[in-house]
């Protein structure tokens, strides 16, 4: 017989190995010797108070085994024969896309403009020491998508979209911690995912798939409302039957050749602002209400904060105790900056986006002449004053958090995890009013739902401009495009997702859906 209950316990408890199944025991009106096996199925921690209690959900199994295997199967089938999917880019989106083709009998054929996972790290080494762009292989771009070198958290609320527990299965499958099955708010880590993404590639070219690295799209040929054939930039030309548009909220040559094609795309709210960084003991001291290091059964502290500044929301972002920032430009010319950590997340700094919603239908004026690509324009002249006001290479502008709310210059700046380096710059009049007024009041609000929090010991670091796609791609109840009859817009680059969790699981819906014509 097997019970699932809550159990409640102290953070003096957490320390004795057997105290889940004791207090199993007690709850139950059972003897300990009765109960065989405890899996713990939820862990989360409140610390909302003073005394630190962690949530348990567990399992408890009286006087039986508990089954070895998971209730999630996948049958991988070999399609190295079969009709073929294509599916352009290699994030989430697209992995999880060509994972279920496999399952369901079809052929992926994915077109990845960037590198694989170890090739990448070459340039991603050269964004940081030697402030060289590469347009196709960076933080955003290559096998994983954005994903792969970041926190990779999973956290998501997209629960209606498709079955999360099926994505974290399957991330489990190929090799990532089993532990992201249980926490409340689960990461796997930027040390760790490489990995993870590598093991996906295994499997996918093993059972007859196909992965084209550095080969990027570059045209699609049109004909009676349907794409073709794609052209990409070696020259060559593939005929298609359907194909899955997986390139990420930063493809912005995608989104200016659909627009030059003259296929509907629309303008579409996000959200931008700048990165502040704390030392880390400052947020696991406020959290955790310590005054010293925080005890060594605590994770590093992480915070979730919102405020509504003049009829808009200004709240974190991709928030990453124990991380770093790092330059997530994906041209020359532009600094854009983001956040991760590794998976103990046991570095010295916490940090996390500050952002502002900023509503495409009625903040952005000026730039309606730009029509459906008017917030992404907004996007990139943001990320050029950036590049300007940082010195011209990927050093990105900063300023104290205090000094940038009250209005005044730095004369030094803190350190940082921030490698390519910062300077010192006027954030606080180089930023659209429209931004830089509601961040400054939206930090006021923070230093005061946080004591501690509003200090000159933190920096803020600019732009972070890359929360989510400028763009939306419209698509039917079939997930085609309206107009394009076998393009299947898909993930964050199409406005249908917000991080890996519910990118994986749009992935899946639209190779579904794709497959489901053929």
């Amino acid at each position: 017989m097997a019970k699932d209950i809550q159990l409640r316990v102290t953070l003096k408890e957490e320390e004795t190995p057997d105290i889940l199944i004791t207090k199993a025991a007690i709850q139950l009106g059972r003897d300990k010797k009765d109960i065989t096996a405890i899996k713990t199925l939820r862990k989360s921690i409140d610390a909302r108070k003073a005394k630190i209690i962690f949530n348990y959900k567990v399992r408890v199994f009286i006087k039986e085994t508990p089954p070895k295997t998971s209730n999630y199967q996948f049958n991988y089938k070999d399609v190295s024969q079969a009709k073929p999917v294509h599916i352009i880019g290699f994030g989430p989106a697209g992995m999880w896309a060509a994972l279920r083709c496999i399952e369901l009998g079809y052929k992926p054929i994915v077109l990845e403009r960037g590198k694989n996972v170890q090739n990448r790290r070459r340039d991603l080494k050269a964004i940081n020491r030697d402030h060289i762009v590469n347009a196709d292989s960076n933080y955003c771009f290559g096998e994983g998508g954005a994903g792969t070198y970041s926190d990779g958290k999973l956290y998501t609320r997209s629960l209606k979209r498709g079955d999360v527990r099926r994505i974290f299965e399957n991330l489990v499958f190929h090799g990532a911690t089993d532990q992201i099955l249980i926490d409340a708010h689960p990461h796997i880590g930027t040390n760790k995912l490489p990995k993870v993404v590598q093991n996906i590639r295994e499997t996918i070219l093993n059972f007859g798939g196909e992965i084209h690295f550095e080969t990027r799209v570059t045209n699609f040929v049109l004909n009676n409302k349907k794409i073709k054939a794609i052209q990409l930039q070696n020259g060559n030309e593939l005929t298609v039957q359907k194909v899955i548009l997986a390139t990420g909220h930063s493809a912005r040559d995608i989104f200016y050749l659909l627009h030059k094609k003259e296929v509907a795309i629309a303008a579409k709210s996000f959200a931008m602002g700048v990165r502040v960084e704390h030392p880390q003991h400052i947020i696991d001291g406020i959290q955790y209400h310590c005054s010293g290091e925080r005890h060594q059964l605590l994770p590093a502290a992480s915070y979730g904060l919102v405020q509504q500044v003049k009829d808009r929301g200004v709240y974190s972002f991709c928030m990453c105790p124990g991380g770093f920032i790092v330059p997530a430009a994906t041209a020359n010319g532009e600094v854009v900056v983001n956040g991760m950590s590794p998976s103990k997340r046991n570095n010295l700094y916490a940090n996390s986006g500050i952002v502002v919603e900023i509503n495409a239908e009625t903040d952005l004026h000026k730039y309606e002449k730009f029509g459906p690509l008017k917030a992404l324009e907004y996007q990139k002249n943001l990320e050029r004053l950036a590049f300007t006001s940082g010195g011209r290479s990927q050093v990105a502008p900063a300023q104290r958090l205090t000094d940038f709310v009250a209005g005044k210059l730095s004369t030094n700046l803190n350190a940082t995890s921030y490698q390519p380096g910062l300077k010192s710059a006027p954030l606080h009049s180089l930023l659209p009013k429209f931004i830089g007024s509601r961040l400054r009041k939206g930090f006021e609000a923070f230093g005061k739902k946080m004591n501690g929090y509003y200090t000159q010991e933190a920096n803020i670091v600019g732009v972070e401009s890359r929360t989510s796609s400028p763009v939306s791609i419209p698509r039917n109840e079939q997930l085609a495009h309206p107009q394009i009859s076998n393009l299947y817009p898909c993930g964050e680059g199409g406005g249908y997702a917000g991080g890996i969790v519910s990118a994986a699981m749009d992935g899946e819906r639209c190779a579904e859906a794709a497959i489901l014509s053929l």
